[in-house]
């Protein structure tokens, strides 16, 4: 794909002229001698809700930090509803930002930490009001105006920083890891509340994680990026399906390889006797997930790889720790040994010149 501006991974039923949304031009930054940010283009819709995944390091958090403009550029071009907002300073960008630690002003009631952006921007009391009012119950805090951030739970803070962060009416939501510090329970709810706000306000929205569950739970389009670049972007379902390497295949859900191939612990069925096709494998480990059951095995050739079965599948087979099983892998992906994509416009796996490709259990 070629690497000039108009050529943008684009976001799932997004407009491609940027609109109401956020277009990311062939951006660059580094610290240093560390390149952050390599060649970096994206378009996001307005009113799209755009997760970016990635492992520490990635480049995620800088790209937020960039359309902020909490980071400058080295070169690139940033635009938020059309408007090249590159130099812009951060107070006149309309963004909304929410942090992973709520960065909530402790001496400040719930309703004063929602109404300080609008106080700054000396808006009149009564609108403020209504405006925190509205919020306050958009966010399901009514009755805690009056509390102080440390009379409220990890799940109320976060949903007080998200209110305050919408009380200004931003063009953009930013989110920074905005559930890292809460727990799994919490971070569930959370991100239910989170889609089904953004539902409502239609708010053009980017959040960052390193958890990819959350990401396909929540987002419209998952952005996954690598050494600071992006290496596809699309639906949950494109990139789980069609996955434009083995980093993308290996870090959107769990993964066996096998050989040059790769497989998903769900497409690999395990029978009791020989058959053709299939490999001698013992069962390791099994572990009940509720209606999941993880069935972790070894190899003849110590290679160590995991099957997802149900329960029903379980006691069908009957299997048991130290029994010896055979594995089948019914679909595998190959990827001619390519190694990450080094094309920070690689939105789409690669066809058959060059790409993966998918192999039934005899080709593996």
């Amino acid at each position: 794909m070629s690497k000039q501006q108009t050529d943008l991974p684009r976001a799932v039923g997004g407009d491609a002229d940027g609109g109401k949304g956020i277009s990311v031009h062939n951006v660059r930054k580094m610290f240093g001698d560390f390149v952050a940010l390599d060649d970096v283009s994206l378009e996001v819709p307005g009113g799209g809700l755009t997760a970016l995944l990635g492992p520490s390091g990635s480049g995620k958090s800088t790209l937020l930090r960039v359309i902020a403009g909490l980071e400058d550029v080295d070169s690139g071009r940033v635009l938020i509803a059309g408007e090249d907002t590159t130099h812009l300073r951060v107070q006149d960008r309309n963004v909304g930002f929410v942090f992973q630690h709520y960065a909530a002003f402790k001496h400040m009631t719930v309703f004063d930490n929602i109404a300080f952006g609008l106080k700054i921007r000396k808006v009149d009391k009564e609108t403020i009001r209504k405006r925190v009012e509205e919020l306050l119950a958009l966010v399901h805090l009514e009755g805690f105006a009056h509390r102080f951030p440390n009379q409220l739970s990890g799940g109320q803070r976060q949903r007080m920083a998200l209110a305050r962060a919408l009380a200004v009416e931003p063009s953009v939501l930013l989110l920074d890891e905005p559930f890292g510090a809460l727990d799994a329970k919490v971070r569930k709810d959370l991100r239910t509340w989170l889609r089904r706000l953004h539902d409502e306000m239609h708010v053009t929205t980017i959040f960052v994680t390193h958890d990819q569950e959350e990401a396909m739970d929540v987002a419209d389009q998952l952005v996954v990026m690598n050494e600071g670049r992006i290496e596809q972007s699309g639906s949950a379902d494109e990139l789980y399906d069609n996955p434009a390497n083995e980093f993308v295949m290996g870090f959107v859900g769990e993964v066996n390889r096998l050989g040059d191939s790769f497989v998903r612990p769900h497409d690999i069925e395990l029978v009791t006797s020989r058959t053709e096709g299939t490999e001698e494998a013992v069962v390791q480990r099994i572990a009940s997930l509720g209606f999941e059951v993880r069935v972790e095995l070894a190899l003849a050739d110590g290679t160590e790889v995991w099957a997802q079965l149900t329960r029903a599948e379980l006691r069908r087979l009957g299997l048991r720790e130290g029994q010896v099983a055979h594995v089948r892998p019914v679909l595998a992906k190959s990827f001619n040994g390519g190694s990450p994509s080094h094309d920070p416009g690689e939105s789409t796996p690669r066809g058959p010149s060059g790409g993966d490709a998918e192999s039934s259990a005899s080709a593996v």
